[in-house]
Order: C-alpha cells, then sequence, then structure tokens
C-alpha cells in the first residue's frame, strides 16, 4: 500500500513560488487499478513523479507498505518495486526488445520468458524480440514494450502517465484490453494510471481526482464517475451550444 501524507509541491516561477500540489494525503491501496483524472495543469503528472522520486516534494512524507520512502532516490524506489511509464517511452538507439526486458528483470531471462511478456502485451514475440527500440517502432509499439518492462520487473506499484499520449486509435483499443488483462492478474501489487480517457476510467477500481494541485475527490469507480463524466459531458454541450468559457463553469 501507498501512502501520501500531506504532499505539496512548489516551484521558482519568474522569481515567485508556484505551488502545484497543496496537501494531498491519499491511499493507493493494494490490489486495485487506481485511476487519477482532472483538469489540464492540475498537478497529476507532477504527482506521480513525486511518488515515483522523479521530483521530490516540498513537504510532507510518502510511505510504501508502512516505510517512509520520501528521501529514496527514483533508484532505490525502483529497487522497492515502484515502475514508472513516461508519457513518451524513450527510444534506445543499439538496443533490442530483448535486452530491455532482460535489464528491465536485472538478471538472466529466458528468451520464453521474455516471449511471455511481449505475448502479455498483445505483441508476437517472433516480430518483436529482437527488433532494436528506434523510430522504426510506432507510438503504440514502444507503449506495449514499455507495459512489457513493467510486468517482467514484477514491481509493488506500476505508475502509468497517460500511457494514451501519442497513440492512434488501433493501439489505444490494444492498451485497454493490456490494462484488463492487468487488472486481473493484479496479486500483490497496484497499478496507478494518469488518464483522461473515459475508457480507461471506466476499468478502474477507484479513481481520484486532482484539481488545481489538491484532492477533490477520491472513491470507487462508480462513487466517482457518473458525476465526473456528466459535469464533463455537460461541458461539451456548453461548448457545442455557443457558451463562452467563463460561462461553462454555470452551464
Amino acid at each position: 500500500m501507498l501512502e501520501l501524507r500531506n504532499i505539496s509541491f512548489g516551484v521558482a516561477e519568474e522569481g515567485e513560488d508556484k505551488e502545484i500540489l497543496r496537501d494531498i494525503s491519499l491511499t493507493i491501496p493494494d490490489n486495485k487499478l487506481v485511476v487519477v483524472t482532472g483538469p489540464n495543469g492540475g498537478g497529476k503528472s507532477t504527482m506521480a513523479k513525486v511518488i515515483a522520486g522523479i521530483q521530490k516534494p516540498t513537504s510532507g512524507r510518502i510511505f510504501l507498505d508502512g516505510t517512509d520512502i520520501t528521501s529514496l532516490s527514483i533508484t532505490e524506489r525502483a529497487k522497492l518495486g515502484i515502475g514508472f511509464a513516461f508519457q513518451q517511452p524513450v527510444r534506445f538507439k543499439g538496443i533490442q526488445v530483448f535486452d530491455l526486458l532482460k535489464l528491465a528483470t536485472g538478471k538472466n531471462l529466458p528468451v520464453s520468458d521474455a516471449c511471455e511478456y511481449l505475448s502479455r502485451v498483445g505483441l508476437c514475440a517472433h516480430d518483436y524480440i529482437d527488433r532494436e527500440i528506434n523510430a522504426s517502432l510506432s507510438g503504440g509499439e514502444l507503449k506495449r514494450i514499455e507495459i512489457a518492462t513493467v510486468l517482467a520487473r514484477a514491481t509493488r506499484l506500476s505508475i502509468f502517465d497517460e500511457p494514451e499520449a501519442g497513440i492512434d486509435l488501433w493501439s489505444f483499443q490494444n492498451l485497454i484490453e493490456v490494462f484488463e488483462q492487468m487488472r486481473r492478474d493484479i496479486k500483490d501489487s497496484s497499478i496507478l494510471v494518469i488518464s483522461h480517457q473515459e475508457r480507461i476510467l471506466n476499468i478502474a477500481d477507484e479513481v481520484i481526482v486532482i484539481r488545481e494541485g489538491e484532492l477533490a475527490e477520491q472513491g470507487t469507480r462508480g462513487e466517482i464517475l457518473p458525476d465526473l463524466i456528466g459535469t464533463a459531458s455537460a461541458v461539451r454541450g456548453c461548448r457545442k451550444s455557443g457558451v463562452s468559457q467563463t460561462e461553462e463553469t454555470e452551464c
């Protein structure tokens, strides 16, 4: 279980302090797929990076299974089982898919196991095991390979920052299927996904809403999603009707 206690994060911008996260306290339970959503610029991705250790909180504490990990580096957190998948996966020129999977496990990896990880994300192992991680791979292929590396690491907490970014509709459909399978296979671990996509929200066990750097809501999909989708539909309706942006909040 991951717990955030009174987490805040700020940066200096043009000589002034800008607070991006404000006093966020929440829990990511075990054996759940949790989706974090909310308006653009609300602090969702920043919170994910704070959890992974990419950013250090200005104040507050982070606990993994009761152990304070606030001061630990991204490498130390990775060793404890926190995995992070970026919006735009990194391309590694000269490194093959099999090499990347071996690096993810940190040990000798049988080809059969590597093929199994690729199969679990919907990729034909025969076609991809020797492929180089370069520009020949599409955004959707890179996303699935990155997810395969997360599976290979057997992480306690897997964090995916807007996994739908930069991929086509066909790849997105495959991505949903991968997350659905991951959710079915969860055991002694958790999945945290940062996303706006309704189809990803629809497979969540719990939904967290971050708005203007603060925790706005947290609950089960059934508790949060109806109002959330209703609000989004109302805003879209306002826009189609020509209502100005300033009036949308009242529509």
